[in-house]
Parts: C-alpha cells; structure tokens; sequence
C-alpha cells in the first residue's frame, strides 16, 4: 500500500490526465445525446472528439513522463498506448457513421478509463 501511496504522489500528472481523459470520454456521451436533441450537438461531438483525442495523447505523454524518469514499470505506457489505439478507432468509426461498433466501443473506453483512475 505504501508504494501506491508512494506513486500517486510522485506522478500526480499521471492521474490527472486519466482524469481528463475519463472526463472527456463521458462529455462525449452527454455530447452524443445532444447531436440526437438539438442542432448544436453535432459540432459539439465534434469539438469533443478532438479533445479526447488529445486527452489520450496527454495521457500517452504523462504514463512515459512517469515511467522513464522513475525506472518503474511500464505497464501505465502499455495501457495508454492501448486507450489511444481505441480513442483512434473510435474516431475513425464516427467519421464513417457506424454507430452499432462506435457505441458500444465508447462504452468500453468510459469503463476501461474509470478502471485505469481507480487504479491510479
């Protein structure tokens, strides 16, 4: 438990940028809601998505930034490696309309991400 201790606050940028990468994932859910409700919502999901998609690329630069310096393990690169395969998958299958894969795939990348901060 100590190391845990340990390691949150040696890379508090580590969590906060699974904490953005979390929060935007859910904004796109709520943004997804609007683009069915009102005019405005497709340019929100939209905006949404570029920001997500940096939120994983932040989240990429923050697990390397907490693994290379500390000489720990590399576990949090593999896993934001991972999120922005997805986030790159998921943006690809928005720009093609397929929502039957870009839903449920959103879903998962919501719940892999709240699993990756409660870890942190």
């Amino acid at each position: 438990m100590a190391t845990r201790a340990t390691t949150q606050q040696r890379f508090p940028f580590l969590r906060m940028a699974i904490t953005l990468q979390t929060l935007t994932i859910f904004l796109q859910a709520v943004s997804a809601g609007l683009l069915l409700t009102s005019s405005y919502g497709e340019t929100l999901h939209s905006v949404g998505a570029r920001v997500m998609y940096g939120a994983s690329m932040l989240y990429v630069l923050a697990a390397v930034l907490a693994w290379k310096p500390g000489g720990g393990s590399p576990r949090p690169v593999w896993h934001a490696s991972g999120f922005l395969v997805l986030a790159s998958v998921q943006v690809v299958l928005g720009i093609a309309h397929i929502p039957a894969v870009h839903l449920p795939l959103g879903v998962l990348m919501f719940g892999l991400s709240l699993l990756a901060l409660a870890r942190r």
